[in-house]
């Protein structure tokens, strides 16, 4: 099928920033972007380090823009820069992983929250065909997701194949003859994918499956393909396989996120000491750029280190609990102390102070205990917010982790010193917590009686992330049925363009529970959901069992639905005889046991903590008795990565 590029920067424009015009050269950095980014992020499968590789590709061509000779060839120029970038940037992860101990080599793992092939399959909607290739580029190496990065554009009409050859440094025939092979190797891990996939699995295909770690790689792609090539059954999985280049004809770039803002790069790099071209009729430029390199890491390490820290926050947008309308409740509904029931929505009438019962038929005990109702916040008071407050020197910030947050006395400080990258309110808005530059707030649909279009709009206007409903399996919170939900689920289509499904208190990888008839309902009808909403309290306070008991529950919950999930409520708390914490050692060490676990799931794409607030004369899971005050299971959420 033909493919009609896409228009790329026009030279005039290339000229102009090539001579110092500020304006063009905005201009040609937001034009060329989403291309750098579509390539690097999927080279490097949205590893933690993608955005840095990005802002450096972006930084190299600012410093080598009067030295380009040809403003014709300036889009394969900066492909050129991308790929070099990014294989840089794989030498030096390398290189260092043998320097480093086993403990630290989780800092190599790929952020889940940036998994690219998850938010290449959750913001484009892809059908069924597509997203099996999306998910097939797991099993590649990564010489091949490099190439396929450039592979992809060009199929999708972003780039031409003289500008993929110029970036490989190949000849014509050498890269057709690289493409070839990673396309092979591509469509083997389709079928691995199916194969995989199938319910039932090939018994066969379960055996040979039995000792894998369910991370996908080239080495397991290899074993599976053995085994599929000569299994009848498995073979069969390639009926119906249309052609990759038909699938991918057509599908657009992948939005770039906000952290990535273009002017605001432009100014980090401009205040960083890499100024924007300037004319040069004297014929310095190459005296000029040899003189900046001479110290390359000394200029770029501040330019991404800083941009990434003040940018990251603008870029996660994820999500976060407390119930709606509590922020906005009356006093004396918002003066109630932990632990105490969650405030239903200001529409419905709060329910009185003092933990809910469990209920009184309890499921199989699973990896998700029951959790009735969770200890409220902290006695409130008129919070002091900082303004774009940013988190303390030596927190540890991250895009995954969030908490969820109510109002309490300096609750916007401790916010910010939480190191939580989101968080949410069980609502739609967050009066009287101030966001910091460090994280991003993400609205919630707690109930039927939220479904208002007051609430849609401001879900809408907070977006592009939206929670759906809180607990509607539980009485004492939204208490909804799935047909229910499934009635009013088009309206929180329309408000949130990423919408994760109803949280249910427990047993969402029940066969036949609650999850399980919405998620059935809603794929009958073809509504969207485009992750699974979880939360989940251990009973077992033993580190090591309560952290199998959360990854199990997960896993399962993956291996039931396959979509992406967030975990938006989690803690070590007991609710099987009213309601029982662990100590603060145990929950502190939990804190960090579950992180590190946590960010070991590629699926999993966003955690928070239950909650922000503690009540310092009373047992608790929250983080912070104060704006300044964290609990010795704050201090573990401050340092946990």
């Amino acid at each position: 099928m033909p493919n009609t590029p896409r228009s790329g920067p026009d030279t005039g424009t290339v000229t102009a920033a090539r001579a110092g015009d500020r304006q063009a050269l905005e201009h040609l950095v937001a034009h060329c972007l989403p291309l750098v980014y579509n390539i690097v992020g999927r080279a490097l499968n949205g590893h933690a380090d993608a955005d840095d590789v990005v802002q450096e590709t972006l930084l190299r061509m600012v410093r080598g823009l009067p030295d380009l000779r040809d403003p014709a060839a300036f889009r394969s120029w900066l492909v050129a820069i991308a790929i070099r970038q990014v294989r840089n940037r794989q030498h030096d992860r390398a290189v260092a992983s043998d320097r480093v101990a086993r403990l630290e080599e989780a800092e190599a793992i790929p952020d889940p929250a940036l998994d690219f092939v998850g938010l290449t399959i959750v913001r484009l909607g892809l059908t069924e065909q597509r997203r099996e290739i999306a998910e097939a580029t797991r099993w590649l190496d990564p010489d091949d997701r490099e190439l396929l990065s450039l592979w992809w554009l060009k199929e999708t009409g972003e780039l031409e194949q003289a500008d993929l050859v110029a970036a490989l440094g190949l000849s014509t025939g050498h890269t057709a003859v690289r493409i070839g092979r990673m396309k092979g190797r591509l469509e083997v891990s389709r079928l691995v994918v199916r194969g995989l996939a199938a319910d039932p699995r090939c018994a066969a295909l379960s055996e040979t499956a039995a000792t894998w770690d369910d991370a996908p790689s080239p080495l397991w792609r290899k074993r599976f393909a053995r085994h599929i090539r000569g299994c009848a059954r498995c073979t069969g999985t390639e009926q119906g396989l249309l052609p990759v280049e038909r699938l991918l004809y057509g599908l657009p770039l992948l939005a770039v996120p906000p952290s990535l803002d273009p002017a605001r790069i432009l100014d980090a790099l401009t205040a960083s000491g890499t100024r924007s071209p300037s004319p040069d009729p004297g014929g310095r430029g190459r005296r000029a750029r040899r003189s900046t390199r001479r110290r390359p890491r000394a200029v770029s390490k501040p330019v991404l280190g800083s941009a990434v820290a003040a940018l990251a926050a603008v870029a996660v947008l994820v999500g976060a609990r407390l119930t709606p309308g509590f922020l906005d409740a009356p006093a004396e509904t918002a003066a109630l102390s932990a632990p105490s029931a969650l405030p239903a929505p200001v529409e419905a009438a709060p329910p009185s102070p003092g933990p809910s019962q469990a209920p009184s038929a309890s499921p199989t005990p699973s990896p998700a205990q029951p959790s009735p109702t969770r200890p409220s916040p902290a006695p409130s008071g008129a919070p002091t917010p900082t303004a774009g407050a940013a988190a303390p020197t030596g927190i540890a910030t991250s895009a995954r982790k969030g908490v969820g947050v109510w109002s309490f006395d300096g609750v916007s400080q401790a916010l910010a010193a939480s190191g939580a990258g989101w968080y949410y309110t069980w609502a739609t808005r967050h009066p009287g917590v101030t966001t910091p530059a460090s994280a991003s707030f993400v609205p919630m649909i707690w109930g039927a009686a939220s479904v208002t279009d007051a609430s849609l709009a401001q879900a809408r206007a907070n977006g592009p992330y939206l929670l759906g409903f809180n607990e509607p399996d539980m009485a004492e919170q939204s208490n909804m049925s799935a047909d229910q939900a499934l009635a009013l689920w088009p309206q929180l289509m329309q408000a949130g363009k990423v919408l994760g499904s109803p949280a249910v208190a427990y047993g969402a990888d029940t066969p036949g529970g609650w999850l399980d008839r919405f998620m059935s309902g809603a794929a009958a009808k073809g509504y969207r959901v485009d992750f699974i909403t979880l939360h989940w309290y251990g009973g077992d306070f033993r580190t090591p069992q309560a952290v199998s008991q959360l990854t199990s529950y997960l896993e399962a919950v993956h291996q039931r639905y396959h979509k992406p999930i967030w975990l938006t409520e989690y803690a070590l708390i007991d609710f099987s005889r009213g309601t029982r914490f662990p100590s603060p050692e145990q929950q502190a060490a939990f804190v960090t046991a579950s992180a590190k676990a946590l960010d070991a799931l590629p699926y999993l794409q966003r955690y928070a903590w239950f909650g922000l607030g503690a009540d310092p004369s009373k047992p608790s899971s929250g983080l912070f008795t104060d704006g300044t005050t964290p609990t010795a299971a704050g201090r573990a959420y401050q340092a946990a990565r």
